[in-house]
């Protein structure tokens, strides 16, 4: 079970300033000279109060004010003096316990975010996660975990447990919130039917006022104490959220009741009941919808072999999975999971690696192939040497990226957490001037409850302005719903990225899913990315002394030995067509221009035409396929027999089996797509005539790639950059969106916004549909969560709206918000 970090007790209230002191370590400075323009730079910034650079240490120290500057800010100062800022970033993934609804995560992060070091902060309510990068140099994991004490809240130490303890601790919460909502129903339950019975009938229900009174004691402060605890706790470290509002309307209908005793108002402690009895009800159908959006999470987390045969001389020895070391040799046999990343020393099977990249086909693996851990092997023996383990698995390396998506935030977020921001204060505002409002206009209001109450059963005019007043100020304070506009965007994002990690696709943060909405050209690198980085045979043209498979034969004969790829594609083409090798008599390899063999007494020449050129073998008899093929960019290998050309066989990359239909699919949606390479142009068109594609920008060097970008950009474009993600690294961060595709487990997932596994085209369309579909439901979640609080408020405010119904409304908006990013999981992608 996680355990609960304690990082010291404070008897004294924090105090809360928006002065921070941070320090820079700055490179590059000489002199005092360079001291002086480094402080001047710094002090010139809005908001620095105080900036001393000390040339000894080469550190900066700035007091600032952090709502008006923060620390890059800073580091731009210091860049724009001429000398550079010393990064260690490091990311962190926090989980926080004490969080009831985004007011609270926005409290925490606000206390992360003044943390000296923290360069961003992000904290959502949804995985009730802090994800945080941050300077190694001048901060640690403490000093977070520190920050989110000071905030009122606790940090889980996430060690080595168990994915099963995990899902434990939230099946024991929700637990906790069910049997909660139980009680509370089995108190309010009674006390709502003796309400609706002296709201709909003329029944006199003998001791009604203490029935109601004494009724909402354990309701209110027995199962409200959590909500009541959570309000007080934020309002100490200056931050409002959910339960404050709660807890305000719940505390001022209960104190009806007692007030009721001594004064002639209504006596409104039943409806305080209701309030927490509802607001309890909509916590636990939140948190079991919640958890629904990470159930791919869980998923993944449940892949993980749970032991491992390991090969030690002739014994096979049982070990847990935790006590494989990289370097051990492990038996995996037939229907058993691989147990963790290695390479294949020996056996051959078909593996099921649908785990990581969504496909459903079984992939060959022979010797010197990398396997993924907690894929499927399906029917051979192998013996797979253990390359990486742990928190370097690449199993766990897909968690890790999944948690920081579901972390991140979408731009179109940061309007409605400026709301959040503000929201609490103002719905406090609100009910005050409601409150107000029915005092000092009490003639009409009165004589609008008088018209209301004739349709409207729980509107009752002969009650007093004051009681009216309050009835109207404890709906307005319970209705507001700040808890759906925080959960709109990262209910969707965790939907979404563990939708995406079954599929392949692994998405590094939320600004990609909002960026690729304005993509209009989708640039392909060509070889590896497009097509399989390896040759195959594209067409075989014979003399009329041989025919193609007699041709094809021969020359497999000659290349059986040979490492070139060429030569294995040609071998490759002929087992394909159930040919096979002769046996040679003589062989001899010609370094960089073919091979030359005899059998019997024939003489056989396969190679380029330097080879036959050499032997005095005359091509002039094929020169109208060599141009024609040459235009085309293909490699030629001639066959030749006792002086005489026999034929020739081209070859070239050949496209992915999927990439045409890919190509076609982007283009349906008003994508246009554009091979970038280094191949020569003929090549590259060669490969876009066949795929559709229009535009080509060939012979370009790697780092030269960034610049073609660039370009697109300048002429208007927004640009997706497809690549391999190690030697396109920088077109990959240029462009607005960067998608790496590759295979295995050596993918540069750091390069990308997004990382497509598998190697698969159509993982781009896929990528686009899913950025799309999430996109929409954000829109959405947005849409409902501010029409609802725009619209109901009034109603409140005019004391139109039973306090009750207005809390289990504000609890459904809530619940409204995370079902529809459920819907998400229907999307077709």
């Amino acid at each position: 079970m996680s355990e609960i970090i304690q990082l010291g007790h404070k008897s004294s209230q924090p105090e809360i300033t928006n002065t921070t002191d941070t320090t820079l370590n700055i490179t590059g400075m000489h002199c005092a000279g360079c001291v002086s323009s480094v402080e001047k730079k710094l002090n010139q910034v809005a908001g620095v109060e105080k900036a001393a650079v000390n040339l000894a240490t080469e550190k900066a120290t700035v007091s600032f004010d952090a709502q008006k500057a923060n620390r890059e800010d800073l580091v731009k100062a210091v860049q724009s003096a001429g000398f550079a800022v010393k990064q260690d970033l490091v990311r962190a993934v926090i989980k926080i316990a004490g969080m009831t609804c985004q007011g609270c995560a926005n409290n925490a992060q606000k206390f992360l975010s003044k943390t000296n070091g923290v360069v961003e902060a992000n904290v959502t309510i949804a995985n009730e996660q802090a994800n945080v990068l941050y300077d190694s140099q001048v901060a640690n994991e403490a000093d977070l975990r520190q920050a989110i004490q000071n905030a009122g809240y606790q940090a889980i130490e996430q060690k080595s447990e168990s994915s099963d303890s995990i899902w434990q601790e939230q099946a024991d919460r929700l637990t906790e919130y069910r049997n909660l909502m139980l009680w509370a129903w089995g108190i309010t339950g009674p006390m709502m039917m003796l309400m609706f019975i002296g709201m709909f009938t003329s029944l006199k229900i003998p001791f009604m006022h203490t029935i109601m009174l004494v009724g909402a004691i354990p309701v209110v402060f027995w199962i409200g104490r959590e909500t009541h605890l959570s309000a007080i706790r934020i309002v100490r470290h200056g931050g409002t959220n959910m339960d404050v509002l709660i807890s305000l309307g719940a505390l001022a209908a209960f104190a009806t009741g007692i007030a009721a005793l001594f004064l002639p108002i209504a006596n409104y402690a039943g409806i305080a009941a209701m309030i927490i009895c509802f607001h309890v009800t909509g916590r636990y159908l939140e948190f079991k919808a919640r958890g629904r959006t990470s159930d791919a999470i869980q998923k993944l987390m449940q892949l993980e072999a749970k032991s491992a045969t390991i090969l030690r001389g002739d014994k096979e020895i049982e070990v847990s999975i935790e006590s494989i070391q990289t370097g051990d040799i492990v038996l995996v046999k037939p229907g058993e999971k691989i147990p963790a990343d290695g390479q294949i020393v020996s056996g051959h099977s078909s593996v099921d690696e649908s785990l990581a990249t969504g496909e459903s086909v079984a992939v060959e693996k022979s010797i010197g192939d990398e396997v993924i851990g907690a894929t499927i092997n399906i029917d051979g023996v192998l013996h797979v040497k253990v390359t990486r383990v742990g928190a370097d698995s690449f199993l766990s390396q897909i968690i890790k990226l999944v948690e920081e998506c579901q972390g991140s935030k979408v731009p179109i977020q940061a309007f409605a957490d400026k709301v959040i921001s503000i929201f609490v204060p103002a719905v406090i505002g609100f009910a005050v001037f409601t409150f107000i409002g029915w005092i000092i206009f009490a003639d009409t209001f009165a004589a609008m409850a008088v018209w209301a109450g004739q349709w409207i059963p729980w509107i009752n005019p002969q009650i007093g302005p004051v009681s009216l007043a309050i009835f109207a100020a404890v709906a307005v304070l319970v209705i507001a719903c700040p808890c759906a506009l925080g959960l709109a965007t990262p209910t969707a994002l965790m939907v979404a990225s563990g939708m995406g990690a079954e599929r392949g696709i692994l998405i590094r943060n939320g600004e990609a899913i909002q960026a690729m909405q304005d993509v209009d050209t989708v640039v392909f690198d060509k070889t590896g990315t497009l097509t399989k980085g390896k040759p195959g045979v594209k067409e075989i043209v014979t003399s009329e002394k041989i025919v193609e498979t007699e041709l094809l034969q021969l020359a497999a004969t000659a290349e059986a030995n040979s490492e070139h790829p060429l030569a294995q594609a040609i071998v490759k083409e002929a087992a394909g067509k159930g040919i096979k090798p002769l046996q040679a008599d003589h062989f001899k390899t010609h370094p960089g221009r073919g091979v030359f063999i005899k059998i019997g007494t024939d003489e056989i020449w396969v190679g380029n035409s330097r080879l036959l050129a050499e032997n005095e073998v005359s091509t002039d008899g094929f020169s109208k396929q060599v141009g024609d093929f040459s235009k085309n960019g293909y490699s030629l290998v001639f066959v030749a027999k006792n002086k005489a050309v026999l034929g020739v066989i081209a070859l070239a990359d050949t496209v992915k089996d999927n990439a045409k239909a890919a190509i076609l699919e982007l283009k349906k949606v008003g994508l246009q797509p554009v091979i970038l390479t280094g191949d020569n142009h003929n090549t590259a068109q060669t490969v876009a005539d066949e795929l559709g594609i229009d535009e080509v920008i060939a012979e370009v060097l790697p780092q030269d790639k960034a610049a073609k970008i660039k370009e697109l950009q300048a002429a208007g474009k927004i640009v997706a950059m497809v690549g391999d993600g190690i030697n396109d690294a920088p077109a990959l961060t240029q462009a607005q969106v960067g998608i790496a595709i590759g295979t295995g487990t050596d993918i540069a997932i750091e390069a990308s916004d997004v990382t497509l596994v598998g190697g698969d085209v159509s993982g781009v369309v896929r990528t686009f549909n899913l950025s799309r579909a999430t996109f929409t439901k954000i829109k959405q979640n947005l849409f409902w969560a501010f029409i609802y609080n725009i619209l109901m408020l009034p109603v409140a405010m005019l004391g139109l709206l039973h306090p009750a119904l207005a809390e289990a409304a504000m609890a459904l908006s809530s619940v409204n918000v995370v079902t529809n990013s459920l819907r998400l999981r229907k999307a077709k992608i």
